[in-house]
């Protein structure tokens, strides 16, 4: 952790100094902390396996912190944040030493002086789906489901192409891995996926990302292939809407033509009274059976709906203070209370998030 401490005081202080003499380093962080009461009570103050952000129960906590710099010479550009947090904790916890505390690490090159196309490499946020781990630009303060399972980040390498309008931008991935840093010991084969996204207008824009890999050593790995689609659309001024849909398939056994199946479809609907105040509601519904992703070991597996509403207040652009109460309805008794199995868990969370 000393180490940890050290080099982010040096990235922030040489990146801060160099920043004085040239506008082309910026220098920027992030920081959110949150409190979390899971009405299930869990007796480890962790909520439910398949939560990897905003996980702790009954305690203040912080869910992210970053020290982020950015380099941008027209050319070439590179990105660093080192961060720390329970989200940290908890979605890095299989890479090895200090990588648990890296956010965003990579380097880019504009292959072509006429086009808008870049090849960059590293480690940098997942391609697939409209929420990220950075709260404050989701319009609902905790992730659902499907985002939760899903990678956050991914390392490897990428090219993009976006037109001259930005309206169109298509980027082509070379990853280690489903979110992984460090290549999974005894399995040969790389990762990919696209990303296909059209801004029509301003207030409307279309996405579908696709991710292709193996899972598992050589000797027993799996095909796995996951597509996800979604819209924003800003309806008016005060009203927007989300909707997405997942859809996985994975080889039940190497070499078989047997799959299992995950899908998900999520609706959010943000309505905003003010500058100041808005309000979100999410409808999601998530089914793994076999348990690809969320394994629960009975009958019907994981198949839940989840429902949550929030309401935001900013008293300035680069902060939000925000509540939100959420609650899971599951077909199986997967959740457990009072040491009994029950099929539904609530949770009421409440965060501070700012950037600056």
């Amino acid at each position: 952790m000393k180490k940890l401490i050290l080099i982010a005081v040096i990235l922030f202080t040489v990146s801060n100094i160099k920043a004085r003499k040239s506008p082309k380093i910026k220098v920027s962080g992030y920081l959110e902390t949150y409190y979390g009461y899971d009405f299930n009570n869990p007796a480890d103050n962790n909520r439910p396996s398949f939560i990897y952000s905003h996980n702790r129960h009954n305690e203040v906590n912080l869910n992210l912190g970053y020290i982020k710099a950015n380099y941008d010479l027209g050319k070439v550009r590179a990105n660093i944040a080192i961060m720390t947090g329970t989200y940290a904790n908890t979605n890095l916890s299989a890479e090895p030493g200090v990588l648990k505390n890296i956010y965003e690490a990579n380097a880019g090159l504009k292959l072509s002086n006429t086009a808008n196309l870049w090849l960059d490499a590293g480690i940098f946020s997942s391609h697939i789906g409209f929420e990220s781990a950075i709260s404050k630009d989701c319009w609902v303060l905790t992730r659902g489901i499907s985002s939760e399972n899903t990678p956050y980040y991914e390392a490897g390498a990428k090219l993009t192409y976006s037109t001259a309008d930005g309206k169109l931008t298509a980027t082509a991935l070379y990853l280690n891995g489903w979110q992984k840093i460090k290549r999974l010991d005894g399995n040969s084969k790389p990762a990919g996926g696209l990303q296909l996204t059209f801004k029509p207008t301003a207030k409307l824009s279309l996405n579908y990302s696709n991710y292709l890999g193996t899972e598992g050593v050589n000797a027993v790995r799996v095909t796995r292939f996951y597509h996800n689609i979604y819209a924003v659309g800003q309806l008016s001024d005060h009203f927007g809407l989300t909707a997405g849909f997942d859809y996985a398939t994975q080889q039940k056994l190497k070499g078989s033509t047997t799959k299992s199946e995950v899908l998900s479809p999520v609706l959010i609907a943000q309505y905003k009274f003010d500058p100041k105040w808005a309000v979100a509601g999410r409808a999601e519904y998530y089914e793994d059976k076999d348990g690809i992703f969320i394994a629960t070991g009975t009958p019907n597996g994981f198949k839940t709906m989840g429902y949550s509403l929030n309401i935001d207040y900013s008293p300035i652009s680069n902060a939000v203070v925000r509540l939100e109460g959420k609650v899971y309805d599951s077909k199986d008794k997967i959740f457990v209370r009072d040491v009994n199995a029950v099929n539904g868990n609530a949770v009421i969370t409440t965060s501070i998030a700012m950037s600056f």
